[in-house]
C-alpha cells in the first residue's frame, strides 16, 4: 500500500506521520512543497489546506498527523 504525504523539511508532525506510516508497512511518497511550488498548489487545490502534513491514503485526505484517522482508514481499529 502507498501513501503520498505533502511535507516541509522542518515539520515535526510530517516526520512523525512518515515514521508511523512506514512502521505500518505503508510506502510513503514524500512531496516537499518548499521545493515544488506546483505540488504546493496541487495540495491546496485538492484539500483547501495550506498546512502540512497532508496525507493521501486509500482515496482519503488527512490533514495533520491524525493517527486515529490513519488507523480507521487502514482498518486498524
Amino acid at each position: 500500500m502507498d501513501a503520498t504525504i505533502y511535507t516541509t523539511p522542518t515539520c515535526g508532525y510530517c516526520t512523525q506521520a512518515k515514521n508511523y506510516l512506514n512502521g505500518l508497512g505503508v510506502r510513503v511518497k514524500e512531496i516537499d512543497i518548499t521545493r515544488d511550488s506546483r505540488a504546493a498548489e496541487e495540495m491546496v487545490r485538492k484539500t483547501g489546506q495550506q498546512g502540512v502534513p497532508v496525507i493521501l491514503l486509500k482515496g482519503s485526505k488527512i490533514v495533520g498527523f491524525d493517527k486515529n484517522k490513519i488507523d480507521r482508514i487502514l482498518g486498524k481499529n
